[in-house]
Formats: C-alpha cells, sequence, structure tokens
C-alpha cells in the first residue's frame, strides 16, 4: 500500500480492454495506478504514457510495486498470470471469462484461498446500474430471454461468441436463479472467425426455471436486453440504454423518495408498471471502485472466483453442446468415398 494509504494497482495487459482498466484506475481517489505491463513494449509505453504512469518491462517488476493487479490479456494466458500474482499475495480482477478451462479456474480459486487474497471476476454487466437496480427486484424467475448482439470488430476472437458475450447473460442467469443446471440445448455456427460468431442456448434448471439466450458479434446492430418472467412480475432490462420496466400484479406505491424516485402506474385492473432509468456511472468504473474497495477492507466481491467459475461451467457446456452439433452435422454432410457410390 502506497504512503498515502492508496492501493497500488498495476494493469496486465493494456490491449483495447485493459487501455480502459488503466484509464479508469487512474482516476480511482482510494487507488495508486503504479503502472502497465504488456507483451508488446510499445503498447505499454504508449498507454502509460496516456495514464501518466510507468510501463513494466516484466510482469515480475510490476507484482513487485503493487498490492493488486488487473488482469486483461488474452484469455488463454489468464491463469498463468494471475496465478503468478496470487502466489505473490496480490490481489487480482480477472477479465472474464476467469480462466480457458475449468481446471484453471479451480486451481486460481484455491491458490487465491492459500494466498489470502481476493479473485474478483470481470462480469462488468452486473455492475451496469441499471441492472445494479432491478436485481433486487427479480425473485424466482421462471424463464428467461436474453438477446446480447454487437458487430464484428475482430477482438476476443481467441474465444467463440458464448465465453466472449453470452457469458454476461449466463452470469445475471444464475445470480437470478439459485438452483443448478440441469441440461444445455445449444447451436452455433462459425461465420467471420474460426470459433462460434452466432449461438443460442436453451438452458434448463433443476428447480424448472428455463433461460433462452442468444449472443452474436456478427449483427448490424448493438443490442443487450434480458428478460426476466416470474409467477406474478416481468422485469425488462435494456442494459445499453440504461432503462428497465416491471410489470407486476397489485396496487400501485410510490417510492419514499417522492419526485426523486420512482411510481408505479395501472395499466390495467390490478396490472401496474414500474420505469427504472438509472445511469450516468461507468458500470466498469463501479467495478473497478469495488475491487479497490473489497481488496482494502477484505470484503468478499459480488462476483467472486466462485461465480466467475460457475458462469464459465456454463458457458463451456453451452460451447461444447454446438461443438457437438457441428461435428454431427459435418459427418452428415461427408460425401462418402467413390467406390462407395450406389450405382
Amino acid at each position: 500500500m502506497s504512503e498515502s494509504g492508496r492501493l497500488r494497482v498495476g494493469v496486465a495487459g493494456v490491449g483495447h480492454l485493459g487501455r480502459q482498466h488503466a484509464r479508469v484506475v487512474a482516476s480511482l481517489g482510494q487507488a495508486e495506478l503504479v503502472g502497465v505491463y504488456d507483451k508488446n513494449p510499445d503498447v505499454g509505453r504508449k498507454v502509460a504514457e496516456e495514464t501518466d504512469t510507468r510501463a513494466f518491462s516484466s510482469l515480475r517488476e510490476m507484482i513487485s510495486a503493487a498490492d493488486a493487479v488487473t488482469v486483461a490479456v488474452p484469455t488463454t494466458a489468464h491463469f498463468a498470470v494471475a496465478s503468478e500474482c496470487v502466489s505473490s499475495g496480490i490481489h487480482v480482477l480477472v477479465e472474464k471469462p476467469l480462466t480457458a478451462t475449468v481446471e484453471e479456474a479451480r486451481a486460481l480459486i484455491e491458490l487465491s484461498e492459500r494466498h489470502s487474497v481476493i479473485v474478483q471476476t470481470g462480469h462488468v454487466e452486473r455492475f451496469n446500474p441499471v441492472v445494479q437496480a432491478s436485481l433486487s427486484l427479480i425473485r424466482q424467475p421462471l424463464f428467461i430471454e436474453g438477446h446480447r448482439l454487437s458487430a464484428f470488430l475482430g477482438r476476443s476472437t481467441d474465444v467463440d461468441v458464448i465465453l466472449d458475450l453470452m457469458i454476461h447473460d449466463i452470469d445475471l442467469v444464475l445470480a437470478t436463479v439459485h438452483s443448478d443446471v440441469r441440461s444445455v440445448e445449444a447451436t452455433g455456427v462459425p461465420i467471420l472467425s474460426s470459433n462460434v460468431d452466432i449461438a443460442n442456448a436453451r438452458i434448463l434448471f433443476e428447480n424448472g426455471a428455463v433461460a433462452n439466450l442468444t449472443a452474436s458479434r456478427v449483427s448490424k446492430e448493438r443490442l443487450r436486453k434480458i428478460r426476466f418472467f416470474g409467477r406474478d412480475s416481468y422485469i425488462s432490462i435494456d442494459c445499453l440504454a440504461g432503462k428497465a420496466e416491471v410489470y407486476r400484479k397489485g396496487a400501485p406505491v410510490r417510492s419514499e423518495n417522492g419526485a426523486a424516485g420512482w411510481e408505479e402506474t395501472e395499466i390495467a385492473p390490478g396490472i401496474v408498471r414500474r420505469k427504472i432509468t438509472a445511469g450516468g456511472e461507468e458500470p466498469l468504473r463501479l467495478e473497478m471502485e469495488c475491487f479497490v474497495r473489497c481488496a482494502l477492507t477484505g470484503e468478499k466481491p459480488p462476483v467472486d472466483g466462485t461465480a466467475g467459475l460457475r458462469a464459465m461451467e456454463a458457458a463451456l457446456r453451452v460451447s461444447e453442446k454446438i461443438r457437438e452439433g457441428i461435428e454431427a452435422l459435418s459427418f452428415q454432410t461427408e460425401e462418402p468415398p467413390v467406390g462407395d457410390q450406389p450405382r
């Protein structure tokens, strides 16, 4: 910790997302950005200049100067980088997915427990103000429908669209459906990359809840909407617009905050609607503030390593199901050898 009592934070990997990590950390009052490290020295130096900090020549050098590190390297290197930090007693925030494999995720969690450090998973959508304002209203959802679409940007193609985008909605589903996954059905195809770029998954839980999720990184439009249906309520969240609507049975009520709060309107006999608008604060900044606070106080992060592991396990089941379908289709469409052609 620095002499001022602030948490000394380094950023490992300053590509597109890590660059934003560095920008946000540099602006936090309770943190001191001690430097950045990137395997490409030119990239590291450029971001260091932008954020008025130091570019380290090695990860080990940065670890020696930090109390905590945010990890934004490619997914395949998450475990190697995060485990080196954790083994040195350094708190880590690791971008999603937590690691490349379930085995690596479990090993990282065990390592963090052994060294008494925090592992937070970078599921930034949990820190979206409209999501935070809505999650407490979601109780025992029976059906969930999510759509997460984006244009093809050529980034994060080292993983499929499930681990790239859908995993955000999988995390939100797991945060509201407190039950184990019973089965998964899924389909998807690679389009502009070597990995699956568009996918749909139907996840059935032991308690009977069902989630139907669609993700695409080859869309012409951006869309991040998720809807939760329960026995007597329906909540629709637009993560991009920062707006949500709640429909429920009952009589309308007004928040205690008066004009500054929300108000419900009766739209049909016994049916009321509440509109929620939340915004202004950057989700990444809220996520980083949470990480810094937890590292300073020992508080458990709301999206810890275990939450990251659960999201990974479900996401990888989706990916495996799609892979099985693609392999089966390829087998069925193969032309028979010439000698086996019917006469």
